[in-house]
């Protein structure tokens, strides 16, 4: 009798979360397409870019991954004690840029609009984050970024993606092999630009920065 209740008192974790979405954070060096089911997230929109990392610690996007960071922790820490164990996943942003929707790359990196998000399990619910929410607020106080998060459920549904393998700077060609590979799929652009990063800017070479870009199509 106390093995089981120890059993049933083991932390559960979703262990599928990783294993399902481990093709989708990790495509080849070639363009690929894949089909993204609905997942819960947390998000945050925002504007502009950074031509040059050292700026990072300042900027607003740098607010918004700490806000996001601060606020997944805040969940996983508050629902261990219940026997769930919620996975941390890497950082991701949609990018809007240029008129309509567009990804123009030309446009100053001033006007890029973006909203950076992270992917959560079932066990994050709207309830869950609000009190994660309140928590954060009730230990750091107030902050643009902790105000402007949200949570949503979305499905970005069937999209193009491949692997980029060095500085952010230099992903224009691979996006432009990702958009001709859809192209000649008969497909067409659809949605936000979408990039995933499985590096830390502050401490990678950069070099060896692996950021998956996706791009949803129909």
């Amino acid at each position: 009798m106390a093995a089981a209740n120890a059993a049933a008192a083991a932390p559960v974790a979703e262990p599928d979360l990783k294993k399902r979405l481990a093709p989708l954070l990790n495509p080849p060096r070639d363009p690929v397409l894949v089909d993204v089911p609905e997942l819960g997230y947390l998000m945050i929109d925002g504007k502009g870019a950074v031509d040059d990392w050292a700026g990072y610690p300042t900027h607003d996007l740098q607010k918004a991954f700490a806000a996001l960071y601060g606020l997944i922790y805040t969940i996983k820490f508050a629902l261990k004690p219940t026997g769930v164990i919620v996975p941390v996943l890497p950082l991701e942003a949609l990018w809007v840029i240029g008129e309509n929707g567009a990804f123009d790359l030309d446009v100053p990196k001033g006007e890029w609009g973006w909203c950076v998000l992270m992917a959560v399990s079932d066990d994050v619910t709207p309830a869950v984050f609000d009190k994660g929410v309140a928590e954060v607020r009730r230990k750091k106080g107030n902050s643009d970024a902790l105000d402007r998060l949200r949570f949503e459920r979305w499905r970005e549904g069937r999209s193009a993606q491949v692997m980029h393998v060095g500085p952010y700077s230099e992903e224009r060609p691979t996006i432009e092999r990702l958009h001709a590979f859809i192209a000649e799929q008969g497909l067409r652009p659809r949605g936000a630009h979408h990039e995933i990063y499985l590096g830390d800017p502050r401490r990678a070479d950069p070099a060896k920065l692996k950021t998956v870009l996706r791009q949803p199509v129909e």
